[in-house]
């Protein structure tokens, strides 16, 4: 049963509980970021294993997906430096507790957890957090962030994909394509078994949703 006269939590307890939530999804961000550079990794080795054997679309195809993964772990990496950027600002008002008596709302931590509530991982703990600081008068009610609208041209992934390739490749293919290269430099052991794109693809594209 519902108890009408449960104690209200202090502001250092809301603050306390609060950071440990942030922390909490600062390391499964950490965790996202490492399994991330893991296939990563596997993905450029199978683009060396078919630029050896000559399947450019391949190639171009695994590149795409290994772009779109370094743009998840920029992401990653801005959406923890907010998170960090909202702890602070919380710690700093616990500071000064005893001169303003209460939280004070702040236009920092309202716009930080904003832009959070785009990412998906986030979306769910920032959501209570978030009605929790509006009741605290640490934000005021969430608006629809349109940060996320930036897409790239055509013509701009593909020399992007160019530019992947030949650094993957060490100049085997992409935007370098014509010049001499050691062929050791991307030399796979005939005993290697055939990589699986579409298992790879899924991978790399489940780890970014």
């Amino acid at each position: 049963m519902f108890n009408l006269f449960a104690k209200k939590p202090t502001p250092e307890e809301l603050v306390r509980k609060w950071s440990s939530s942030i922390r909490t999804q600062q390391r499964g961000l950490d965790r996202q970021t490492s399994t991330l550079k893991q296939e990563e990794k596997k993905a450029e080795r199978t683009i060396k294993q078919l630029a050896k054997r000559g399947d450019t679309a391949s190639c171009k195809i695994l590149a795409k997906e290994l772009i779109q993964s370094r743009k998840q772990r920029t992401r990653i990496a801005t959406s923890k430096a907010q998170l960090n950027s909202i702890s602070m600002e919380l710690n700093y008002q616990v500071s000064k507790l005893k001169v303003v008596g209460s939280l004070q709302k702040s236009t920092q931590v309202m716009k930080s957890v904003n832009r959070l509530m785009s990412v998906p991982q986030l979306q769910r703990t920032l959501g209570e957090m978030s009605r929790e600081m509006m009741k605290a008068g640490v934000i005021d009610e969430m608006t629809e962030d349109m940060m996320d609208g930036l897409d790239e041209d055509e013509e701009e992934e593909e020399d992007e994909v160019e530019r992947v390739l030949a650094q993957v490749t060490d100049g085997l293919l992409g935007e370098i394509g014509q010049v001499p290269v050691a062929v050791s430099h991307v030399e796979v052991s005939e005993a290697e078994s055939e990589p699986d794109l579409e298992d790879m693809q899924n991978r790399l594209s489940a780890l970014r949703s």
